[in-house]
């Protein structure tokens, strides 16, 4: 999935690439990577690799790029950055401190403590930028909380050999919150949108209800494709934070349960009717495509 170079120049002004020095080729790498994994097994257009790409945390993913590299500015900010976060979201899962020591052991994961063939295996090569940097952190905290305690709960008696059960096949462990997490997160996204300004709205319905192209957008709102293009990950940052928001004041829920609401409406994202949710019908559906049709014509 080779990335188009103009594309590439694009994205890599957007993610303030230069900043940290990644190198282009090494930043186009990890957006392909990125959407070999997210396109697995299919063969996406190139209009759904753009929207794909340009919805990424891209920021976040420059700054992976570096980190992984070895940068030491890049590393030393992100540790000033993400330390505090990391700590709070331990002692969100154990409030007696006892996750700390995982969140400290985290950071050789993420610097690159081993070596395979001579060279660093740093878990930043996980990250993709489907998801902030943060919250891809946070789950990866709490996974390793999970698989600790898992680890260390005590050894149940075996069955009686003879018991049927024992010859059954696992079954696998549903969250019984999970609904309720999807749920919550669904309305919290719906309010979040319904308290953007319209035109932001009207631009959001363009590009993803709609599905036009950046440059058809910026033509409907007269702009152009490269301010339409900030501006969309500008009103994703105002959407995730009024969610985030709304989940811990609103619905008093914990930094790990807010994890969990984004992970699980990532792997379930289920009916989200962006056209409901941008409250725009059939007829003003046609009609701004007339409009985009009418500007392209000029």
């Amino acid at each position: 999935m080779p990335i188009d170079a103009k594309l590439l120049e694009r994205l890599y002004l957007q993610a303030n690439g230069e900043r940290w020095c990644v190198p282009k080729s090494g930043f186009a790498e990890a957006l392909e990577v990125s959407a070999r994994r997210a396109f697995a097994g299919q063969e996406p257009k190139p209009r759904d690799l753009e929207r794909y790409w340009s919805a990424l945390h891209l920021e976040d993913l420059a700054l992976a790029c570096a980190c992984a590299a070895g940068d030491e500015d890049a590393w030393e900010h992100f540790v000033l950055e993400h330390r505090p976060l990391l700590y709070r979201a331990a002692d969100a899962l154990n409030p007696g401190g006892g996750a700390r020591d995982l969140a400290d052991s985290l950071y050789g994961d993420l610097f690159g403590l081993r070596e395979t063939a001579g060279e660093r295996q740093s878990l930043f090569r996980y990250f993709h930028g489907r998801s902030s940097l943060t919250t891809w952190l946070r789950a990866v905290l709490a996974q390793r909380y999970v698989d600790r305690l898992r680890t260390n709960r005590p050894l149940e008696e075996l069955p009686d050999e003879e018991s049927s059960a024992a010859f059954a096949a696992p079954q696998p462990t549903i969250d019984p919150d999970r609904q309720r997490y999807l749920g919550l997160i669904r309305r919290a996204l719906e309010r979040a949108v319904a308290n953007l300004p319209s035109r932001d709205r009207l631009r959001l319905a363009c590009y993803y209800a709609q599905e036009l192209t950046l440059a058809e957008t910026g033509r409907i709102l007269g702009e152009h494709e490269a301010t339409s293009s900030r501006h969309l990950a500008r009103t994703r940052r105002v959407i995730k934070d009024d969610v985030e928001r709304q989940l811990r004041s609103q619905r008093g829920l914990t930094d790990a349960e807010v994890v969990l609401c984004f992970e699980y409406v990532t792997q379930e994202a289920g009916p989200l009717d962006l056209q409901d949710m941008l409250d725009l019908g059939p007829e003003r559906k046609e009609s701004a495509r007339d409009r985009s049709s009418e500007r392209t014509l000029r």
